[in-house]
């Protein structure tokens, strides 16, 4: 069983709201994540929310009980990684999926497409990559959660990648989305406004 983590602690100051709830496709980013990593191999759903938590959680598009809040969002991403690493109950999962507020346009095939290429690879990390270059959500072993929690905040879980780069497993995708950064109100309309 793995867990899906969606990180949406940032301060969200370029697009000047929180991109959780910025729209897309009739949902919010952060319902459309939900509802693409609901998968039978999914066990556990957590979003680590910081800066914009309560209206988040006021927005009530996920139960409480998913919600976890990193009071250190300020000191960057890993630190949400981090916390929901510390969140999860040893050996209650196989690994994370960990999904980026920002990089919403993913879909459920694609999610399914990592969990299988993870369970039938054995490796502890796989990533998407489009036209070569690699993107998100990414999947993390469970035994690279010590690794994680060690990580230097200035470089983050990408430590890890390069850390154990004989082992990550690259699965092409034809879906754009995984490279795709929405963290501006132009890249936002310039993208969205095309679906």
């Amino acid at each position: 069983m793995l867990a899906a983590v969606i990180l949406a602690a940032g301060e969200s100051r370029r697009m000047g709201t929180p991109k959780a709830l910025l729209p897309y496709r009739g949902k919010t980013f952060l319902a459309h994540l939900l509802e693409v990593t609901r998968h039978p191999r999914i066990g556990v759903q957590r979003v680590v929310v910081g800066a914009h938590a309560a209206e988040i959680r006021k927005a009530g598009v996920l139960p409480e009980s998913s919600v976890l809040e990193n009071p250190e969002w300020e000191r960057g991403q890993l630190t949400s990684i981090q916390a929901a690493v510390r969140n999860l109950l040893p050996g209650q999962t196989d690994g994370m999926l960990l999904c980026l507020v920002d990089h919403p346009l993913i879909s459920a095939a694609l999610v399914d497409t990592l969990i299988t290429s993870f369970y039938s690879s054995g490796k502890p990390i796989v990533l998407p990559t489009y036209r070569r270059k690699r993107g998100h959500p990414a999947i993390f072993s469970s035994t690279l959660y010590d690794d994680l929690l060690a990580a230097p905040l200035d470089v983050g879980a990408r430590a890890v990648v390069w850390q154990h780069a004989s082992e990550v497993l690259e699965v092409p995708t034809e879906e754009e989305g995984v490279m795709l950064n929405l963290n501006d109100p132009e890249t936002y309309r310039r993208i969205v406004g095309q679906e």
